[in-house]
């Protein structure tokens, strides 16, 4: 029974896989928006090189003499040949770096993120979870004798793998942390049931591949402790290259892996080549992330390479850090009182499974690790429930369910009312248009659609490279009231100094009934031309209860759902 159940929610989970809503635009400004455009070509050369080189020299350089010691400690010998490698090869001769290479040379817009002077994002996570699958994806079409990918092609694919992500690495840690099958089989299910495993893990967040990451260092953490006699050098040393690699993809890890790190000082002590194994990886991996990232952000400098990586490396943690300890950066995105997660982000991600979070089997790492980031998390003023993403298989692995045949059927019913809605709303229509208008919009050839400019209104940020490069200037107005909004279409239709009449692209929700009344208001001036729409659209930003009231608020967002794209000109007969 329970088989099938999984196997009911894994086909949930991939339809929502598939959904095209967009839940937050760091979704797409953090990951496929970045790696869409430029990235250093030298350097994954560098990785592909070494990787081949690793194997066959760690095998022949062997400075233990025992056999068996030799095969105990290989894995650290494999991470000091790739150092050896990384800093004697030299560059390319044929390789500029004044140009990096690109993938799809689509134009891609870069957020303050990334064009800071102390840039916060590393680019080196990136590229494993998304540049590596864009190149291999890139070359299989090539081979098929098609065209460029088309970037509808490139989302969808790139959905599926976070689906594959989710589905393989998050499930099978699952299967790792709860030793009892009877106990594994209620944590899978509670897992492969969630609205927040349907929807963000299978989203480009960074946040979905930290869930990852730190499940995954959880389970090594545990194999280490169950294997206490050993000196486990091959997990810690995958604990030491994970922990990095998790630093770089997001500075908040820490905060849920302090309590693996209280855990194994006993064991480091008893064995301190283990400690040396982590240290190594830790350290290979992040030299190896400062030096893709200290590329990254250096494309034009006159500088060699080695040069610039030794006097003015980017460090993008510790400016990550720096950036988030001062209150004041933090009030651009909003500041919240420390009991905001408590009382809305969790209560968000967990629904009815808080209230068994006073039931749990054990005190376990887990359920350690989770407590560790909520309470650390919860002292940084700008908190968003997303950046405790990580604690909810943490938790759902490690809470029991009511066994009272009631009890128990009122919390599984309350348990699937929450994740069907929430995972509906967020699954679906939550922003649903914008990511299918940007690609209507860039599947469009000039002569049929007849705009090359479009303003965005009351929608999320839309992902510049879905357009494949077109070029169709994008402008985001935001959330700018309906009167700033048409000043700003007009002035660019009127600006037009071009042969014949301009029209402008506008994407607007159909929520925004103000827009309504310009429509009919400006019929004999202004010709808006309804060109694509879609019902799968519900904007959350819109609501507004005070003024409408809660059925009013309910009617406008909801029961005139959608998106649409207009086509804005001058009425022929008007005088401009």
């Amino acid at each position: 029974m329970w088989r099938r159940t999984y196997l009911f929610f894994l086909l949930v989970r991939i339809y929502l896989a598939l959904s095209p809503s967009y839940i937050h635009p760091d979704e797409n400004f953090q990951g496929p928006e970045i790696i869409a455009g430029k990235h250093p070509r030298f350097l994954l050369r560098y990785l592909i090189l070494s990787s081949g080189l690793v194997l066959d020299l760690s095998l022949r350089q062997s400075v233990v003499k025992s056999q068996s010691a030799y095969d105990l400690h290989k894995p650290l010998l494999r991470a000091i040949v790739l150092s050896r490698v990384l800093v004697s090869l030299p560059p390319p001769a044929n390789v500029s770096h004044q140009h990096p290479g690109q993938i799809f040379g689509y134009t891609n817009l870069k957020t303050w993120e990334f064009t800071s002077s102390k840039p916060v994002r590393s680019l080196f996570p990136l590229w494993p979870v998304y540049g590596l699958p864009m190149r291999m994806l890139q070359c299989v079409w090539t081979e098929t004798g098609k065209e460029a990918v088309a970037p509808r092609v490139i989302y969808y694919a790139l959905r599926l793998l976070m689906f594959v992500l989710s589905f393989v690495l998050e499930d099978w840690a699952i299967h790792d942390l709860v030793q009892s099958p009877r106990e594994r089989r209620v944590a899978v299910v509670l897992v492969a049931s969630s609205y927040v495993t349907w929807t963000y893990q299978t989203h480009t967040f960074s946040n979905a591949v930290e869930t990852l990451v730190v499940l995954w260092s959880v389970v090594m953490t545990q194999r280490i402790l169950d294997h206490q006699h050993r000196s486990s050098v091959l997990s810690s040393a995958l604990l030491g290259a994970l922990v990095a690699f998790g630093l770089f993809n997001r500075v908040t890890i820490p905060a849920f892996l302090l309590p693996s790190g209280l855990y194994l000082v006993p064991h480091f002590l008893r064995k301190p080549f283990s400690l040396l194994a982590l240290s190594m990886t830790f350290i290979l991996t992040s030299i190896l992330a400062i030096a893709v990232d200290t590329y990254f952000y250096h494309p034009s400098s006159t500088e060699s390479f080695f040069q610039i990586l030794r006097s003015d490396p980017t460090i993008t943690p510790l400016n990550s850090l720096l950036y988030n300890a001062s209150t004041t950066n933090l009030s651009l995105h909003g500041l919240h009182p420390p009991y905001q997660h408590l009382i809305a982000s969790l209560p968000l991600l967990l629904g009815p499974a808080l209230l068994l979070c006073w039931y749990i089997r054990k005190p376990s790492l887990s359920i350690v690790s989770a407590l560790s980031a909520t309470v650390i998390l919860s002292l940084i003023p700008h908190q968003e429930p997303r950046f405790l993403l990580p604690a909810v298989p943490l938790v759902l692995s490690s809470i029991c369910v009511p066994r009272h045949g009631a009890l128990r059927r009122s919390w599984f019913i309350s348990w699937i009312i929450f994740n069907a809605m929430l995972g509906v709303l967020m699954g679906i229509y939550h922003q649903g248009g914008v990511v299918p208008a940007q690609l209507w919009l860039g599947e469009q050839q000039p002569h049929d659609s007849g705009i090359a400019q479009v303003f965005w209104w009351r929608t999320y940020s839309p992902p510049v490279w879905l357009l494949g490069g077109k070029e169709l200037d994008t402008v985001d107005l935001m959330g700018s009231k309906v009167e700033e909004m048409i000043d700003r279409v007009l002035g660019a239709i009127d600006g037009h100094k071009g042969d014949g009449p301009r029209s402008i692209g506008l994407v607007a929700p159909r929520s925004s009934v103000d827009l309504d009344a310009w429509i009919t208001k400006t019929k004999n001036t202004i010709v808006f031309e309804q060109m694509w729409i879609t019902r799968s659209h519900l904007n959350l930003d819109d609501l507004d209860v005070e003024e409408d009231g809660v059925r009013g608020t309910f009617e406008r967002v909801v029961g005139r759902r959608g998106l649409v794209i207009w086509k804005v000109s001058r009425h022929p007969e008007a005088h401009t």
